[in-house]
């Protein structure tokens, strides 16, 4: 089979991205990315494509060359649906917050909504790519939707997880550690594996293209992001007994990132980790653990989650602590809102739940963000449901640049590590805050010398 036609449902951190690298290596491939939320759609359409919904470095660049040849952004789903021969699922999969499962569980309902759709629509046979993080077994579920429309329609799901880390996707997408397609072994699923095995093959090498049955490959994306949290816990874990043997953590991780059987990525102690996927994916690992009775290999992942958020309370305690055990009515410079560098994703991020703790204790936090806008910050304390709207706002000042968001601060916490933090004039930063002057660096980026000898009371979690 040949594949000239390509929709994908979900124009967000995933589909938005996967779609626009594909159709810039695959000219010959219109592939159009749909979505009901008008402003998102719209946003992706902006002239300007800087200010494209979704900030990855070189993204912008490669929307602009494929949008409007063979890369379309639209809210005609049914349209799209019924013109492609593959169609990519790349919804939300949140935790649930209702009923069983709750707190743990993926909520599935955005993508039965998307199955039933397809089943709707669909009068030629469709090859569904569940691009979402799902758990094990959800291919089965969306076969038994669409095999039961009674309309003839041939249907092959497969399942072709992402592995992106938000602020390389592009690069990821160009240059990925592998492709994963699981498919049934059915001669018709060999078939629709190697339809999709070729779309990636116009840049990706065949030997990084893995093929595995359906179940392996839903699997494996959950125990990707497992394990990868895992290792961050693991050194947050010996930061905090660092701290009390006089050990550095910084030296620790050096020394057994050199040993060949661990490597030296994922060990860099920090206030915790973030983003939409990590702590999502170890929840439904845990809570489908617990559903076959694995509770033991539930609670073994469950402790990274619990190790995660202490490290988050720690950090706002020890904030609390070096400020003479009280912040009311401080000022708190927060460097950074976004849950890592070079991306505009708050979601599970550090700072949030580090700033809630602080206004809990009547702190008065200023932010600077390079990426991320005021009504992004409020909305995601507004989310949290500790206080009023009014007061978050209140307690929570935006600024366009760091020095002032610094200036007259009791403190600094940063909280994401961004590039430019590195290039200030610290000693202007000093200069301006209230004395004395303490900085808390979760994410070790500067030099702790450096910052004493310009006369900070360097005060850092495994640093």
């Amino acid at each position: 089979m040949k594949i000239t036609k390509i929709c994908c449902i979900g124009a967000g951190y995933v589909g938005g991205p996967t779609m626009a690298v594909i159709a810039q290596k695959c000219p010959h491939i219109q592939v159009t990315v749909v979505d009901l939320n008008e402003q998102r759609i719209k946003d992706w359409n902006d002239p300007n494509t800087d200010n494209i919904p979704i900030y990855e470095p070189g993204l912008s660049e490669i929307v602009s060359e494929a949008r409007g040849r063979n890369l379309f952004f639209s809210t005609e789903v049914e349209k799209a649906i019924d013109e492609a021969q593959v169609i990519f699922i790349s919804v939300n999969t949140p935790t649930k917050t209702y009923g069983k499962g709750k707190g743990m569980a993926a909520d599935l309902k955005y993508i039965e909504l998307c199955a039933r759709q397809i089943a709707k629509v669909a009068k030629q046979n469709k090859i569904v790519v569940e691009k979402s993080t799902l758990p094990v077994r959800t291919a089965e579920a969306i076969k038994s939707i669409l095999d039961n429309t009674g309309n003839g329609v041939q249907f092959q799901i497969l399942s072709n997880p992402e592995f992106l880390a938000e602020g390389t996707a592009v690069t990821d997408l160009l240059n990925p550690d592998r492709i994963l397609i699981g498919g049934d072994t059915t001669p018709e699923g060999e078939e629709a594996i190697n339809a999709l095995v070729d779309v990636y093959a116009n840049w990706v090498s065949k030997d990084k293209i893995l093929t595995t049955n359906v179940w392996s490959s839903e699997l494996s994306k959950l125990t990707a992001n497992a394990f990868l949290a895992q290792r961050i816990s693991s050194i947050n874990a010996m930061s905090e007994l660092c701290e009390k043997t006089g050990a550095d953590v910084s030296e620790v991780a050096k020394a057994i990132g050199m040993d060949s059987r661990i490597g030296p990525k994922f060990l860099k102690a920090s206030v915790g980790f973030g983003g939409s996927c990590f702590q999502k994916d170890i929840l439904n690992l845990v809570y489908i653990a617990k559903s076959y009775g694995l509770n033991e290999v539930a609670d073994y992942w469950e402790q990274v989650i619990i190790m995660n958020d202490h490290q988050k309370r720690r950090f706002s305690n020890k904030i609390v602590q070096t400020l003479y055990n009280t912040v009311a009515d401080k000022k708190i410079a927060f460097l950074g809102w976004a849950f890592k560098k070079d991306t505009n994703d708050t979601r599970e991020s550090a700072a949030i739940y580090v700033a809630d703790d602080l206004i809990n204790e009547q702190a008065k936090i200023s932010v600077y963000d390079p990426k991320v806008s005021r009504n992004k910050m409020l909305s995601d304390l507004d989310y949290l449901e500790t206080r009023s709207d009014e007061a978050n706002s209140k307690a929570l000042s935006i600024f366009d640049n760091a020095y002032e968001a610094c200036k007259s601060a009791h403190a600094i916490a940063i909280l994401t590590e961004w590039d430019e933090f590195t290039t200030y004039d610290w000693q202007k930063i000093y200069d301006s805050m209230h004395k004395p002057a303490f900085l808390f660096d979760g994410r070790n980026i500067l030099d702790a010398k450096h910052l004493e000898s310009i006369g900070f009371i360097y005060k850092a979690i495994g640093s």
